[in-house]
């Protein structure tokens, strides 16, 4: 299959030509393997290449929605069988996988062909791919600047059109920032509409997020159709839908409510180009018929930002002792970047009450924030303050850590916030900046409202297309 051929279609398109029998499974598999080769020596988005297995599953009978379409799994939470699992990091070389976690099994049964792992930053603690294990992961758009994080490897290597969709995870924005940066549709579902699934723990308490980023919005819309149901055993399952998310990719969203702001939630400003951006956006819901309203959220918002230190702490401090358990000893710094250990050591101070203090005041700031969307539908923001800057501004290999934080805390603001609050939240790939990097546009919705997001996603795509962009690192 040339890769002009392959580079037409979404993967909804790149199975329905493999259920037809206008290709195969191995033709398609093949020219994502031929199209990786190509741009990999410069891109840096693949970390694991489990080229051969994919070719022996695509040979053989494949069957679901997604037949033959190629993806790739992060490199960090997931189990892959006999796969290296590095979490982006030094320290766990050596780490092989002995079998498929939960969504795993899940992404195979679409009929999925798993290419290998995609890069991520250290633990997935930075918003962008730059690290001691892998060197940095590059914006197709523009090799000087990053290609976001902490699922950078995954974005870099949809926008490069290597794959058309890939897993994704989402703690802090780690799906939306990306997204954002590689001009791609990247949702953050509902906390719990992607069960946890590593089978035996549950990761951040549904903080964590997982899903995938892709070019089109049926894509995303159809993984988390065969992807987004409960476990029986689902302790928190998440409201049912009313519906296939894929048939609301084409419904008309009717008359939304759309509030926005381009300030952070402590009234920080965002760069010009990134607020002119959203006000055209702006501008461009209300000729569709949209209310807008150009106001932003409550104070609860940004005391979210705050109060989830203590929280985010407790996690890193428990997965670390996971991890540290598995390697058999402690890291130091010929092992991890300097911002991991002194997140785990600073982690390491944090008690039990400051935790579950820090929960009771998440609880009560998503309470009040959530009530505020009974008076508009969508919420409307950039995903990052700035356009995507450039390789080595934020990079835990080599900065000061403080500085790191300083530097991140700035550039995503915006993101966090509905990780505490559950709401589904989706970046859309609708402006780009001067100098012709992506800017994305942040549509977050009521708890459990991911039709809505697909509804209005669907919509923008016809009247702001984005497909027809294609960065000049393309296959």
């Amino acid at each position: 299959m040339p890769f002009a051929e392959y580079a037409q279609h979404d993967a909804v398109g790149l199975a329905e030509l493999v259920r037809t029998g206008q290709v195969t499974a191995g033709e398609v598999v093949e020219a994502a393997i031929a199209c990786a080769e190509r741009v990999e020596p410069t891109l840096n988005s693949i970390v694991f290449r489990a080229f051969d297995e994919a070719r022996g599953r695509a040979a053989a009978e494949t069957i679901g929605p997604f037949a033959g379409v190629p993806m790739l799994i992060k490199d960090l939470g997931l189990n892959v069988a006999g796969w290296p699992r590095t979490s982006g990091s030094r320290f766990c070389a050596g780490i092989v996988d002995v079998e498929d976690d939960g969504l795993v099994r899940r992404y195979r049964d679409t009929g999925a062909v798993l290419l290998g792992r995609s890069a991520t930053s250290e633990f997935g603690i930075v918003g962008n791919v730059e690290t001691a294990a892998y060197g940095a992961t590059r914006n197709p758009w523009n090799l000087d600047y990053i290609a976001g994080g902490s699922s950078g490897g995954s974005a870099a290597a949809v926008a490069a059109g290597i794959v058309p969709i890939a897993h994704a995870s989402d703690g802090l924005g780690s799906i939306r920032i990306p997204a954002a940066c590689c001009g791609l549709v990247g949702l953050k579902p509902t906390r719990d509409r992607v069960p946890n699934l590593p089978d035996d723990v549950d990761y951040a308490l549904g903080f964590v997020c997982d899903h995938v980023v892709s070019r089109t919005a049926r894509d995303s819309a159809a993984m988390l159709d065969l992807t987004g149901f409960p476990n029986p055993a689902s302790p928190y399952a998440s409201p049912p839908k009313s519906g296939p998310y894929r048939d609301e990719v084409g419904r008309h969203p009717g008359r939304l409510r759309v509030r926005w702001s381009s300030d952070a939630a402590d009234g920080a400003a965002a760069d010009p180009e990134v607020a002119e951006a959203l006000a055209r956006v702006a501008a461009a819901l209300a000729a569709m018929g949209h209310d807008v309203d150009p106001r932003g959220l409550g104070r609860e918002a940004s005391a979210v930002l705050k109060v989830r230190l203590a929280v985010s702490a407790g996690n890193f401090a428990a997965v670390m002792a996971r991890i540290i358990k598995e390697i058999g000893r402690e890291p130091t710094l010929d092992d991890v970047e300097p911002l991991t250990l002194g997140a785990l050591m600073l982690s390491r101070q944090v008690n039990g009450a400051a935790v579950f203090r820090g929960l009771q005041d998440l609880r009560r700031l998503s309470r009040l924030i959530l009530q505020q969307f009974e008076e508009f539908d969508v919420f409307m923001s950039p995903v990052m303050a700035a356009p995507p800057p450039l390789i080595g501004t934020i990079s835990p290999a080599t900065m000061d850590p403080l500085e790191v934080d300083r530097r991140q805390n700035l550039l995503y603001p915006y993101t966090p916030i509905f990780n505490a609050t559950g709401q589904p939240s989706i970046s859309l790939p609708l402006a780009m900046s001067d100098s012709g990097l992506p800017i994305g546009v942040m549509f977050t919705a009521r708890y459990g409202d991911e039709a809505t997001l697909f509804r209005l996603a669907g919509q923008l795509e016809k009247e702001l297309p984005w497909s027809a962009r294609r960065p000049p690192l393309y296959g």
